[in-house]
């Protein structure tokens, strides 16, 4: 019989898990590493001892040449001492990764059942794929397994799916089995909610890992109090067609949530509550067409929040009023950047009344109010900088009533205002600046002074000469 001897390349292979040193290399270095440190000790105390030279002897008594002798079996037993730790700590290291072999082995088994319950006819086949798979997940012995877990799950709420709304009249078949996928949906929503609720150093918390929800259609679900933290969670062209709540939600520790181009179609999206202290939310190219999506209380404490390029065709955003119990104050923005730059709004309705800017940047640069009903009714900017630099106001309603200007910089520079009925009445100015040098069109109602040129002009007001040619008169 031939014995087959494995290849040298094949050897090195099967050993590169382990990426430990040959046996002779190891024991060098840690002998080299030895002497080197008794060198040092023995010169360290050399010097501190003061000592100048050796006493020469010609003879030795037996009380010396015994000492020799425990000396020289001394060093001999500390060598062999250093053998054995070596050959100890390689064996543990070998038994580790037999252990973590056999350990990967075992998970990969039962991944493959779990998969393979995913793709079962049966809903319940597949929910125990679910619920199988994220134990696999909390079971798993390395990070990278866990994430493939994960993975899995996302993947599978990307798989087509026909929300309630498109599925064909009249036939209780396709209800019956749009129900079912639905369950098995909204458990795999579920079962990551509950992962991220947990504490970063709980051994089952899913925070940290990678979230990849790009072109789900979402009739609902629940990802409240959730903590994004640092992980990377991509909605991307989701559509949402149905109330999700995001609800007390934390957006924060230098992570990144990605609604890049998601729709906003119908039902509730609320995110009432939530916090965005760090990292970026991104919500560029987004469309609000119907129903409603609600950042009510939400604090803006730090990071980006990005709402460049959305288009609002329908619905209703509100930073002000939520039907989640978790948010209980107005929206605060405070040292944060949100950047509702370039945005279209066409149609529906954005609240923006009692938020509080106090630091930070709110820009609407180059944006273009075009039929929505804007407010910022009650609205106090205390600091910061609010920027609508080249805004168009064409047609709808923008409303800053009873707002408080207290500080900070409010900037119409550059803004055309050409048709929409943009009214600043019963507004308050204590501080800062509203500046509208450069603005185009008719001066927004409540603006100006009511009583003629002579009236006092407001402080920090800043408007065209031609608009105070024009400051009505008195009654």
């Amino acid at each position: 019989m031939t014995r087959v001897i494995p290849h040298p390349s094949r050897r090195r292979l099967e050993r590169r898990g382990l990426r430990l040193w040959p046996v002779g290399l190891a024991l060098g270095v840690t002998f080299t590493t030895a002497v080197l440190v008794a060198a040092s000790v023995f010169f360290t105390g050399w010097g501190l001892l003061d000592a100048h030279g050796l006493k020469p002897e010609r003879r030795i008594d037996s009380s010396t040449l015994f000492d020799l002798v425990k000396l020289s079996f001394g060093v001999v037993a500390g060598a062999g001492a250093l053998v054995a730790l070596v050959v100890a700590y390689r064996r543990q290291r070998v038994d580790e990764d037999g252990a973590l072999r056999e350990a990967t082995r075992l998970h990969t088994e039962r991944f493959t059942t779990a998969v393979s319950q995913l793709g079962a006819e049966s809903p319940a086949v597949r929910l125990g794929g679910v619920h199988a798979l994220a134990g696999l997940a909390d079971d798993a012995p390395t990070r990278a397994l866990r994430q493939t877990c994960i993975d899995v799950l996302c993947a599978y709420l990307r798989l087509p799916y026909t929300a309630e709304g498109d599925l064909p009249p009249g036939i209780p078949e396709a209800r019956h089995t749009y129900r079912a996928l639905r369950e098995v949906r909204h458990t795999v929503i579920r079962l990551v909610r509950d992962h991220l609720r947990l504490q970063r150093e709980h051994q089952h918390s899913w925070q940290g890992h990678d979230f990849d929800f790009t072109g789900v259609v979402f009739d609902g679900g629940d990802f409240s109090r959730a903590d994004f933290g640092d992980s990377a969670a991509r909605f991307t062209g989701a559509t949402f067609a149905g109330d999700i709540t995001f609800a007390g939600a934390r957006f924060a520790s230098g992570g990144t949530t990605d609604f890049t181009h998601t729709v906003f179609a119908t039902g509730a999206a609320d995110f009432g509550g939530s916090a965005f202290s760090g990292g970026v939310a991104d919500f560029t190219g987004a469309e609000f067409r119907g129903g409603t999506v609600y950042f009510s209380g939400c604090v803006f404490t730090g990071g980006t929040v990005l709402f460049h390029g959305a288009r609002f065709t329908g619905g209703t955003v509100s930073f002000s009023s939520t039907p989640s119990s978790t948010a209980s104050a107005d929206t605060e923005f405070s040292g944060a950047t949100v950047d509702f730059g370039d945005a279209a709004f066409s149609a529906g309705r954005v609240v923006l009344d009692r938020v509080t800017v106090s630091r930070g940047l709110v820009t609407f640069a180059g944006a273009e109010f075009s039929g929505t009903r804007v407010g910022f009714d009650g609205t106090r900017f205390s600091g910061g900088t609010v920027n609508f630099t080249d805004t168009v106001f064409s047609a709808g309603t923008v409303k800053f009533t009873r707002t408080v200007f207290a500080g900070g910089t409010v900037a119409f520079d550059n803004a055309a205002f050409i048709g929409t009925l943009v009214d600043f009445g019963r507004r308050t100015v204590s501080g800062g600046t509203l500046d509208f040098t450069g603005a185009r069109g008719t001066a927004p109602a409540g603006l100006l002074p009511s009583g003629g040129p002579q009236s006092p002009w407001p402080t920090g007001l800043t408007v065209p000469s031609v608009w105070r040619r024009t400051t009505p008169q008195s009654p």
